[in-house]
């Protein structure tokens, strides 16, 4: 078939993500991927800034991930997690229990990271009801945020600027409070946290848990917030008797600077999220990570087992790859390929700062953010970046790039360059 007969099918049957189905955005028709390069069928190739939506940090067609992949083929590629576990996913927990803040010593594994949030919460709501505190059933989270698109993540997501507003009638009525003004690189001030205080003093009672991305608020903004500010959320969780759930799957592996982004805090949460990069973007799959405080008051009560279990829990190929990715990251110093990046995207984007056109410049690890005063047309941007062989995808005010560890400075560069032609017309 050729490729505008492909495409047509594609616009008439397939519905993509966020875009109308009557009236879709316009896709561009991928052939192949291999390094930080995404050659479309026309034979363009192009520089990839986003990691597909920030999970491909080895970057495409990997040859270890690859041969991981093939390796646990040969063995088998699914089989049950009910009465059922196999190697693959037993070394993933290890290496994960590892790594992580040293108090979560349970792993829940599931496929998606939305998904992983709702495990999350359904996890704090068990928690409070295995301790007969059933009361504590909201949940507390800072606006400007993002979680997912499942049903009870759509409720922790921004109510008023989020994509999930419509919905905001039917879906059960959380706390928000004012994401923090202080910024990362900003002198700490802890005015942020007056509202939070209140908030807590009068509701604590209903309180299950206060969740929130760590650092770096993703989809709801790619805002960075300071440190000291999860580190007195956690200070005030502890206080009030409300556990803390971290959402990392936007910021885990490393796309921060730290491995992961509660360590700029030194935040140890009672339950953590992760996906995304955790296969190195080869697979759909995610984990849930707690706290044995968290297990063990679930697993002593009745019912005592924990009401959730996805067909494709665990499954062998995604726990394969996972354990390859996180070994290949641990391999080399991330840190300092992290680092680098970071560097750059500040000196080459901070160029811009001048740019009457623009809000404001943000750079944190392997993250860098440009932020217009008025929203960008998102199809003809694109469409320009194409043209000029780089990979963006802009949306609202945003230009940001997520690029893959493994970009090379000239690589990088394109990318920067591309960004400053475009906004500067």
């Amino acid at each position: 078939m050729k490729i505008d007969k492909l495409l047509e099918f594609d616009k008439k049957h397939i519905w993509h993500p966020y875009t109308s189905a009557t009236n879709p955005i316009p896709s561009y028709l991928v052939k192949n991927a291999k390094g930080v390069y995404i050659k479309l069928q026309n034979g363009k190739r192009l520089i990839d800034g986003m990691s597909s939506w920030w999970a491909v940090i080895h970057g495409y067609n990997n040859l270890v991930l690859n041969k991981a992949v093939k390796k646990q083929l040969k063995k088998m590629s699914h089989v049950m997690f009910g009465g059922i576990s196999h190697k693959p996913a037993i070394d993933l927990a290890e290496k994960l229990i590892k790594i992580s803040p040293k108090n979560l010593k349970r792993v829940f594994f599931s496929d998606s990271g939305s998904v992983a949030v709702e495990i999350a919460m359904k996890m704090a709501l068990q928690y409070w009801y295995a301790k007969q505190k059933t009361d504590k059933a909201k949940f507390v989270t800072i606006r400007k945020g993002y979680h997912g698109d499942t049903w009870h993540a759509m409720s922790v997501c921004d109510p008023d600027t989020g994509m999930h507003h419509i919905f905001q009638k039917q879906l059960p009525k959380q706390f928000f409070v004012d994401a923090p003004k202080c910024g990362f690189y900003d002198k700490w001030n802890d005015r942020d946290l007056i509202p939070i205080r209140k908030l807590f003093e009068q509701k604590h009672n209903e309180i299950a848990a206060f969740i929130l991305e760590p650092i770096v608020q993703g989809t709801g903004g790619m805002r960075f917030y300071h440190p000291n500010f999860l580190k007195e959320i956690s200070n005030l969780c502890k206080q009030y008797d409300i556990l803390l759930i971290l959402d990392e799957i936007a910021t885990g592996f490393g796309r921060s600077g730290k491995l992961f982004a509660c360590n700029h805090s030194n935040v140890m949460p009672d339950i953590m999220c992760l996906g995304k990069a955790i296969t190195g973007g080869y697979m759909s799959f995610a984990a849930t990570l707690c706290s044995n405080k968290i297990a063990k008051t679930i697993s002593k009560s009745s019912p005592s087992v924990f009401m959730h279990g996805p067909t494709f829990m665990a499954n062998p190929l995604a726990c394969a790859v996972a354990n390859s990715s996180i070994d290949l990251l641990l391999s080399y110093n991330w840190k300092k390929k992290v680092k680098k990046i970071e560097k750059q995207l500040k000196k080459e984007l901070f160029e811009l700062k001048s740019n009457k056109n623009i809000q404001d410049i943000r750079v944190l690890g392997a993250i860098g953010v440009i932020e217009m005063k008025e929203e960008v047309n998102m199809v003809e941007i694109q469409k320009e970046f194409v043209s000029k062989g780089v990979w963006i995808r802009p949306f609202g005010k945003l230009i940001y790039i997520m690029p893959p560890y493994i970009i090379s400075k000239k690589q990088l560069t394109k990318l920067t360059g591309v960004m400053k032609q475009v906004v500067s017309k």
